[in-house]
């Protein structure tokens, strides 16, 4: 029987933004982090437009990442209007993508969300007004409705909540402030804030934001889009005990 250690090392790194001339572009990254984390998480932004050659090449580099790997998608990889397949291509290389599920490695629980726009706090949109508004609305709210339901079938003591969208504002600082609202939703932290076993939130999106904040519950926030990370700690993927 495997026994499930009392912790592990989590890497992290999110918006890679693969294009179509990015052969091996992240290749010997993967084989790196394969050899100092046991598991990595990418919070989104994969591909640059989702296009199916895009994910291919992604899919292909990360064949080299002997690692389990958990993944959500972001904005980008909707683009092209084909996340399933982009799912599929991913699938193909061993990337657990979590939506509406959630997962168990080495006794940690992972669960995860793409998220969506709607603002923070009391700048928070209300669903009131023009359908088109109300639409907006629903959408943040069904993200963190699934965020919710998946954390709520973990049984884990630990888990991390895996997201591209922003849940705090603290960690958009340093983007205009004029678009904080297209960067994240607070509704986002709210689901996670009715867990105990949540030990940290990543998510990417932000690429001038900040690297850390807190839920209201003093859940620890970390944007780990790989801007980010260059910036505080000069390299492109960050590692945690989990």
């Amino acid at each position: 029987m495997n026994e499930k250690p009392d912790r592990i090392v989590l890497a992290a790194t999110g918006d890679l933004h693969v294009n179509e001339t990015d052969a091996n572009r992240y290749r010997d990254l993967f084989a790196e982090i394969s050899g100092k984390a046991d598991v990595l998480a990418l919070t989104g932004d994969l591909t640059n437009f989702g296009k199916t050659r895009e994910a291919e090449i992604l899919a292909e580099d990360l064949r080299h990442c002997t690692i389990p790997v958990v993944a959500v998608l972001g904005n980008h990889d909707y683009e092209c209007g084909q996340p399933e397949e982009v799912v599929r291509i991913l699938q193909g290389a061993g990337v657990t993508v979590l939506d509406e599920q959630a997962v168990e490695v080495a006794g940690v629980g992972f669960a995860g969300v793409k998220g969506f726009v709607g603002g923070f706090d009391r700048g928070e949109l209300g669903a009131f007004g023009e359908p088109g508004i109300k639409a907006i609305v629903d959408e943040s709210i069904n993200e963190a409705r699934k965020l919710e339901n998946a954390l709520r079938t973990l049984r884990t003591d630990r888990a991390v909540a895996l997201l591209h969208y922003a849940p705090v504002a603290a960690t958009v600082e340093g983007e205009p402030r004029e678009i904080w609202p297209f960067l994240g939703s607070s509704r986002l932290a709210d689901a996670v804030d009715r867990f105990d076993n949540v030990r940290l939130v990543l998510h990417g999106h932000a690429h001038r934001g900040s690297y850390e904040g807190r839920t209201r519950r003093d859940i620890p926030v970390y944007n780990v889009a790989q801007f980010v990370l260059q910036e505080r700690i000069g390299k492109p993927y960050v590692l945690f005990e989990v």
